[in-house]
C-alpha cells in the first residue's frame, strides 16, 4: 500500500481541526455583510433525487454578486459559515482578484438535500481584524486523492489534503473555464510519481475540464501499477475510460476547441462515463487495485483543467451537481439577499458599484453639460416667459395710442419712456431705437419738423434692423450649449461605454473568467456611461426646441411691429 498517501490523509485530520479551532465561536455576526447561498436541486435547478454529502462547490464571485471593496485587498476576511451562521464551513479561494473584481472560491457543502432549494452557506466578509484562514485540503472529501489548480505562472498545484508531488510540462494559459488552465501539445504531461492507491472495493472517480483542439486521440489520465493500467481518454474525440482487458465507450463526443467537462466512474463491476454531468456510456468494468505512478494529458492536443481524482465511485447526481457548479451559468448555485440588507437586490447599487474610473470621467463631464443646458434653459425660459408678458402690455399700449406714441413730444411717448418696466420688451426696445432715429431726422419741435425723405426712411430701416440683429443675438445666446449637448452628449456616452467595455473585456482575458456572470456587471455598468449621455441629450433636445419656438415667435412679434412702425413713420412725416 501507498504509505505516502496515507500519511498525507492523516494530515488532513489535522488540518481540518485547526480550520474549526480557528473559527470557533464566531459566527456571521462578527462580520460587516453577509450573503446567502443557495442550491437548486429540484427540477427548476438540476434535478438530484439523492442526499449528497461533502460536495466541493465552486462560486464565482464578480461585481454582480460581491462588493469587493468591501473584503480586505486579499480577500482574507472571507469566512463561509452554514446556514445557521454559526457553524463554519470548510472553504479556499483558488484565485482573488480585487482590481478586476474576480475570484474562486471553493467551500465544501456537508448535505445536499434532494429536490429542493435551500440556503446551505452563508458568505460573510467586512472584518479589519480577520486574517486569512482558508484551507484547501479540508475543502474536499476525505475521499479526493488530488485536485489540480493549474496556476497561471505555469505551475500545478494539489489542493486536496494529499498535496502530491507532480512535474509538468504543460504550458500555462491564463483564460480557462476556473482561473488559469494548461495547454498540451500532444507531448507535454504532468507526471504523479507517487500516484494515489485505487481500491477495487471502493471505486474511482475522474473529473477534469477537457479543450481538446481536434476529434483525436489522448490520454486523460493513466495509472500505472506494474503490469497493471488504468486509462481514461478519448479516441476519435470519444471519452472511453479501459482497465486490463476491460474498456467502456462513450456516445457522446467532446466538441473541438470547447471546454467540456469529462467524468469516468468506476467501481468493482461497472463503469461510467459522464460528458457535462450527463450519462454518455456506461457497461461491465474490473477495477483493478492499484498504486504506482500516473501521467495526466498525454498525448493531446489541446488544454485541461480541475483535474482531479477521488479514490471512492460519486453518484450520478454527485456528478451532476460538481460539473454543473464549475460551469460559467450554474443552474445550481444561486446567490441570495445580502443578510444585512434583507430585501430585494438593488440593481442600481451594483451598476453604480461596477462602474470604472473612466467611466466616471465621462459621467462627470456629461454631469457639467447636463448643469449647464439646464442653467441654459431655465434662464431663457425665463427670459423669454417676461419679454413675451411685456411684449404683450406694450402692442396692446401701443394699439390703442399709436400716432401719439410715434410723437416723440407726446406726453403718452414720455409717460411710456419713463415705465422702467417696459424695458423687458423687446418691441418697446425696437420702438425707442426708431423713436429716436426718427425725431433724429424730423426734429423734435413740433413747428419746425421736416419731412422724412426716402433715404431717410431706409435709414432708420438699416438701424432697426441691426438692433433687431442684437436682439436676435441676445435672444439665441446660450443656445449653442444646448446643441453641443444633443449632439455630442451621446457620442460622449457612447466614448464612456466602448472605453468600458474594452476594458471589462481585458480584465476578463487577464483574470481567465469568462462566464456570463463575470462579463454581464462590466457591460451593464459601461452603458450607465451611454444612459447618462441620452439623459443629458433627450431634456436639451426637447428644451432646445421648446425655446426655439419661443423665439421665433418673439421675434416674429417684433418682425411685425418694425413693419408697422416705418410704414406709419413714413405716412406722418411724409412731404
Amino acid at each position: 500500500m501507498n504509505t505516502t498517501f496515507f500519511r498525507h490523509l492523516a494530515l488532513r485530520a489535522l488540518w481540518a481541526a485547526s480550520a474549526i479551532l480557528a473559527t470557533a465561536g464566531a459566527h456571521a455576526d462578527d462580520w460587516a455583510h453577509r450573503k446567502n447561498l443557495s442550491l437548486d436541486t429540484s427540477a427548476n435547478g438540476i434535478e438530484v433525487r439523492e442526499e449528497l454529502t461533502e460536495l466541493p462547490v465552486l462560486l464565482r464571485l464578480h461585481s454582480g454578486n460581491f462588493k469587493f471593496a468591501e473584503a480586505k485587498p486579499d480577500g482574507a476576511d472571507l469566512r463561509v459559515f452554514a446556514a445557521d451562521g454559526k457553524t463554519a464551513l470548510s472553504f479556499h479561494i483558488e484565485h482573488w482578484d480585487a482590481a478586476n473584481e474576480l475570484a474562486s472560491v471553493w467551500i465544501k457543502v456537508p448535505k445536499v438535500a434532494p429536490s429542493a432549494k435551500a440556503t446551505v452557506a452563508v458568505l460573510a466578509w467586512g472584518n479589519p481584524a480577520a486574517n486569512a484562514e482558508g484551507n484547501s485540503g479540508a475543502s474536499y472529501a476525505t475521499e479526493q486523492a488530488f485536485v489540480i489548480h493549474f496556476d497561471a505562472r505555469g505551475g500545478v498545484v494539489d489542493a486536496s489534503a494529499a498535496k502530491l508531488v507532480m512535474q509538468s510540462s504543460a504550458k500555462p494559459v491564463a483564460a480557462g473555464p476556473i482561473g488559469a488552465a494548461a495547454a498540451f501539445d500532444g507531448r507535454a504531461t504532468v507526471e504523479l510519481p507517487t500516484a494515489p492507491t485505487i481500491a477495487a472495493a471502493k471505486g474511482m472517480t475522474f473529473t477534469a475540464w477537457v479543450k481538446p483542439a481536434s476529434a483525436g486521440n489522448a490520454t486523460l489520465y493513466e495509472q500505472r501499477d506494474g503490469g497493471k493500467t488504468l486509462t481514461v481518454g478519448l479516441a476519435g474525440g470519444m471519452p472511453f475510460i479501459t482497465a486490463g482487458g476491460a474498456r467502456v465507450a462513450g456516445t457522446t463526443p467532446l466538441a473541438a476547441n470547447e471546454w467540456t467537462h469529462v467524468a469516468a466512474v468506476a467501481d468493482g463491476a461497472k463503469a461510467t462515463l459522464y460528458v457535462n454531468g450527463a450519462v454518455a456510456g456506461s457497461g461491465a468494468f474490473v477495477l483493478p487495485e492499484l498504486g504506482g505512478s500516473a501521467s495526466i494529458g498525454a498525448g493531446l492536443a489541446g488544454e485541461m483543467d480541475e483535474v482531479a481524482l477521488a479514490v471512492a465511485a460519486r453518484s450520478a447526481g454527485f456528478i451532476a451537481a460538481l460539473a454543473d457548479s464549475q460551469s460559467p451559468d450554474s443552474l445550481l448555485v444561486a446567490f441570495g439577499d445580502d443578510g444585512e440588507e434583507g430585501g430585494e437586490i438593488n440593481y442600481f447599487a451594483i451598476l453604480i458599484g461596477a462602474v470604472t474610473i473612466d467611466g466616471w470621467i465621462v459621467i462627470g463631464l456629461l454631469g457639467v453639460m447636463a448643469v449647464l443646458s439646464f442653467y441654459v434653459m431655465i434662464s431663457k425660459a425665463m427670459m423669454l416667459s417676461r419679454t413675451n408678458k411685456a411684449n404683450k402690455v406694450f402692442l396692446s399700449v401701443y394699439k390703442e395710442k399709436a400716432t401719439r406714441l410715434l410723437d416723440p413730444d407726446s406726453a403718452d411717448a414720455k409717460q411710456l419712456a419713463d415705465d422702467a418696466s417696459m424695458l423687458r420688451s423687446s418691441v418697446f426696445r425696437m420702438y425707442q431705437t426708431g423713436l429716436h432715429e426718427v425725431a433724429s431726422r424730423v426734429g423734435t419741435d413740433p413747428a419746425a419738423r421736416k419731412p422724412l425723405s426716402g433715404p431717410g426712411a431706409d435709414a432708420v430701416r438699416a438701424t432697426l434692423d441691426a438692433a433687431m440683429l442684437r436682439e436676435n443675438q441676445k435672444f439665441n445666446s446660450g443656445m449653442v450649449l444646448l446643441t453641443i449637448s444633443i449632439a455630442g452628449g451621446p457620442f460622449l456616452g457612447l466614448l464612456g461605454t466602448v472605453v468600458g467595455v474594452m476594458i471589462t473585456f481585458a480584465a476578463i482575458a487577464a483574470a481567465g473568467d469568462v462566464n456570463v456572470n463575470s462579463i454581464a456587471p462590466g457591460i451593464a455598468a459601461a452603458l450607465v456611461a451611454t444612459v447618462a449621455g441620452l439623459a443629458v441629450a433627450i431634456p436639451a433636445l426637447f428644451g432646445y426646441n421648446w425655446l426655439a419656438a419661443q423665439i421665433k415667435n418673439a421675434s416674429s412679434d417684433t418682425q411685425v411691429f418694425l413693419d408697422e412702425f416705418l410704414t406709419r413713420s413714413a405716412e406722418l412725416y411724409a412731404d
